[in-house]
């Protein structure tokens, strides 16, 4: 058996070489959530699933795109058997392999992590937790609060359905080869929101255009949805950036648009 894979550049492949950051990025899966099924994304030569494989609490399933690190990983891993999958997680249809919730953990491909975590949303009620790595500053958008200058769309739409932990900061040297930015973990767990209380549609739009323009103020960035009516520029909200809403702000001000200029 080939002792390693070559990591592919235009699959954005950098190789966990740590044993003690793999295994803590294991142990931050909460099994106490009750999933009996964990998919790793982009194990490479499996650093993360040796630990995985280690859980009596879920059954692993391994998905890469690599046709490399699936050879390697199906003589590595034996007892995996047909939990292996050669392929695309964005085109893999989760409703046919997973009937349950099941948990999503993995070291990332930086170049598709935001992508990784919309598809998440889309399977938000099957998905009560996501353990990952991510490039740093990513992370940090990800886990930022209202107020603060990295805090945008992708931390809106997955608040909404997420409680978001920054976890730990991760070196460039424990990778192979190292990228050329520092990383980190991130745990996504579910939380209670079912409905969102507004038009979703509309809520995506509205926080879309808000931050697509965030110097300005919503008055001039949600324009087009108000249509200059007074009786809804005048609201508070109107007078502020995105950056400075919450989520919860985020559905009253649809709920404002939907219901005043629609």
């Amino acid at each position: 058996m080939r002792e390693t894979v070559r990591a592919k550049k235009h699959l954005g492949q950098h190789f966990l070489n740590d044993l003690t950051i793999a295994e803590n990025i294991v142990e931050a899966l909460n099994p106490a959530l009750q999933f009996k099924k964990v998919l790793e994304i982009g194990p490479g030569m499996g650093v993360l699933t040796q630990f995985l494989l280690q859980k009596t609490d879920y059954e692993t399933t391994i998905i890469d795109i690599d046709r490399e690190s699936i050879a390697f990983l199906q003589k590595k891993f034996p007892s995996l058997e047909n939990r292996i999958i050669s392929g695309d997680f964005l085109k893999l249809n989760l409703e046919d392999l997973f009937n349950e919730q099941f948990a999503i953990i993995g070291n990332f491909p930086y170049n598709i992590s935001s992508q990784i975590l919309f598809k998440m949303l889309e399977h938000r009620d099957k998905v009560p937790v996501l353990v990952g790595m991510f490039q740093k500053e990513v992370a940090e958008r990800i886990a930022a609060p209202p107020k603060n200058k990295t805090y945008g769309i992708l931390s809106v739409f997955l608040q909404a359905f997420y409680t978001i932990e920054y976890l730990f900061t991760v070196h460039e040297d424990v990778f192979t080869p190292p990228p050329r930015v520092k990383s980190a973990v991130i745990r996504c767990t579910r939380n209670k929101t079912m409905e969102l209380g507004c038009n979703e549609i509309l809520f995506v739009k509205v926080v879309k255009a808000g931050f697509n323009q965030r110097r300005k103020t919503l008055r001039n960035s949600l324009k087009p949805y108000i249509h200059d009516k007074p009786e809804i520029s005048s609201h508070p909200f109107f007078t502020k950036r995105a950056e400075e809403l919450s989520v919860e702000d985020f559905v009253e001000l649809t709920n404002l648009v939907e219901k005043k200029a629609l």
